[in-house]
């Protein structure tokens, strides 16, 4: 029987939105709406504030719609950037233009896992803050089109209990996807392999609802540097460095085995450096695993305790771990080492790296040689599954 899906829509599993500047006022109670985020307009600047601080919005994160020759980090404000950065119905149409079915948004202002209402000096409000921005992106970004958009909350990093709850609450008005730090650590927040097993509330409620922790490349409020005077663009390139971390930390975690539901993806960290990293685990483990389980300290190595002789790397991965890409061609001549069901396609849309308006054609030039089954796979079938998400039906489209 011939392959009868349509190849030429994708759904894309890392975009983002700008927040309308009426997401929390519009939420929080009256007399809070001077210390929630809001909007000032300065002359011709606007800025985000909270907790007496200052968040101009960046022109890397608005791209959309301009050439390369345009792009810059300088501020720019909300009448500067194309409506669909912040408005849902408006990115219908690019979403459309680009062969886009569905997106999953990570946010803005509160940054990739909610670290603005980690750092503020009065958590409780900022509790209030992070489900007023939950609350929207359920009801009012993702319901102004129902089958367009994956819903992607936040959790209170700074209470794993209170975490769980909020992420069980969010699951019950239909979330599949929570933002998760690539790195705790540089966040002032014990890792994933803490002895006090700080973070088993959160994996634990997640495997148990299905809810899939999205771990966002700079989500750890770090850049790396390959040296202090190491150019920008130079680190930028480097990138994946952060992300192949995040991978190993977690297949070495012992959270799998604990949380066998549990199910991560990489967000924007591509995916040609995987057969490498997974065949790098491996050999580490088979020369290294003897003295480790001894509990030898060198250069003050942590004891493990994982099950070393069984761990299986390639089946930790297989089961658990989702790479994400936005043009990688290496890491689709990897595809059968990686593994056609661990990967899934993203269009980055509005930020710089977006292949928008092009989505579909990028990712169909370099995916057009595998078969049409592992094509819808990679476009679209992978991330149905993960997220449990049913996407809308294909639009029609008529020329304007």
């Amino acid at each position: 029987m011939a392959f009868e899906r349509s190849l030429d829509w994708l759904i894309s599993v890392d975009d983002h939105v700008l927040e309308p500047p009426n997401v929390w006022v519009d939420r929080v109670p009256a007399k809070d709406r001077d210390r929630a985020p809001h909007m000032v307009v300065e002359g011709d600047m606007e800025f985000w504030v909270y907790d007496e601080k200052r968040f101009p919005s960046s022109g890397l994160s608005a791209v959309a719609g301009k050439s390369k020759e345009e792009f810059s980090p300088e501020a720019v404000t909300y009448a500067e950037m194309r409506p669909g950065c912040y408005d849902a119905k408006a990115r219908l149409d690019d979403m459309n233009r680009a062969g886009i079915l569905a997106s999953l948004c990570f946010p803005t202002v509160t940054r990739f896992c909610g670290q603005l209402f980690m750092e503020a000096s009065d958590r409780e409000f900022g509790f209030v803050c992070l489900q007023a921005y939950n609350d929207w992106m359920l009801d009012e970004w993702c319901g102004a089109a129902p089958g367009r958009y994956i819903p992607l909350v936040l959790i209170p990093m700074w209470d794993p209990a209170l975490a769980s709850r909020e992420m069980e609450r969010c699951a019950a008005k239909g979330a599949t996807a929570f933002a998760f730090s690539e790195n705790p650590a540089p966040l002032g927040l014990p890792t994933i392999h803490d002895k006090d097993r700080y973070w088993d509330p959160v994996m634990s409620t997640a495997s148990e609802i299905g809810m899939v922790a999205c771990m966002h490349v700079g989500s750890s409020s770090q850049v790396p540097q390959i040296a202090p005077d190491s150019p920008f663009m130079a680190n930028l390139a480097w990138g994946a460095v952060r992300t192949s971390g995040a991978m190993l930390a977690w297949l070495f975690s012992g959270m799998f085995t604990r949380f066998p539901g549990l199910k991560i993806a990489l967000s924007e960290g591509e995916i040609g450096w995987m057969p490498y990293f997974l065949e790098r685990a491996e050999q580490v483990l088979d020369k290294q695993r003897f003295w480790v389980q001894r509990g030898v300290q060198f250069m003050g190595h942590a004891t493990t305790d994982v099950d070393l002789n069984t761990l299986d790397i390639r089946g930790l991965f297989r089961d658990h771990v989702f790479g994400c890409f936005i043009d990688d061609a290496h890491g689709i001549a990897s595809i059968d080492e990686i593994g056609v069901d661990n990967v899934m396609c993203e269009t980055d849309y509005p930020h710089s790296d977006s292949t928008w308006p092009n989505c579909i054609s990028v990712v169909k030039k370099q995916i057009g040689h595998l078969s049409p089954e592992v094509q819808y796979k990679i476009l679209r079938g992978n991330a149905e599954k993960l997220y449990r998400f049913t996407p809308a039906e294909i639009p029609v489209l008529t020329d304007a």
